[in-house]
């Protein structure tokens, strides 16, 4: 069995799908999906989403400097998908799609999605243009979490949501657990 080499822009890696929320400073707000996101940093904490400059909610980013990560579930993929080839200049995403805004804890401008088991405020602290998108930086500044996945311990059960990925084209469910961080080293 061969190994082929594809170029990078291929994409044949998973990422997360998230749904970002931003707004302008007059008020209009719109939502966006991204696939290109991620940790950079913990502390402080850090994350990163790469946007085309073309896309109508860039300009809100650059505007306000802020947008919210909202986490994604396979009982948003429909959303998802729909808020990722629709754009915010022709139609209300909110509303086409049955979401509510909710006010950010931190933020001035843009709102977090309710319906998402967890939004993640930020605050832009640097833009990279690198070419086909440009990659806001920015610091977490808050993280609101859904309560129906809280444990009474405090424990927050992430793997309860029903986590979407977005591979290749496809948007998929992330499903049973095949180990535990340590797993592979753990002494029997």
């Amino acid at each position: 069995m061969g190994r082929q080499v594809w170029k990078p822009g291929n994409m044949l890696y998973p990422l997360p799908a998230v749904m970002v929320s931003a707004a302008d400073k007059a008020g209009s707000a719109n939502i966006l999906t991204v696939a290109w996101t991620g940790t950079i940093c913990t502390d402080p904490a850090m994350l990163y989403i790469s946007v085309r400059p073309e896309r109508y909610s860039y300009g809100m980013i650059r505007e306000t400097g802020e947008f919210v990560v909202n986490l994604t579930t396979e009982e948003l993929a429909k959303a998802t998908d729909w808020c990722g080839v629709k754009s915010g200049r022709d139609v209300d995403k909110w509303k086409e799609m049955g979401l509510t805004k909710g006010k950010a804890s931190t933020l001035s401008y843009a709102p977090v999605i309710l319906e998402s088991p967890v939004n993640i405020e930020c605050k832009v602290t640097e833009v990279k243009e690198l070419g086909s998108h440009h990659m806001f930086l920015a610091r977490v500044t808050a993280v609101q979490v859904d309560e129906k996945y809280m444990k009474k311990n405090g424990k927050f059960e992430l793997n309860h949501t029903g986590l979407l990925a977005y591979s290749h084209g496809e948007y998929l469910g992330l499903g049973k657990s095949l180990g535990r961080f340590g797993w592979s080293v753990k002494k029997r």
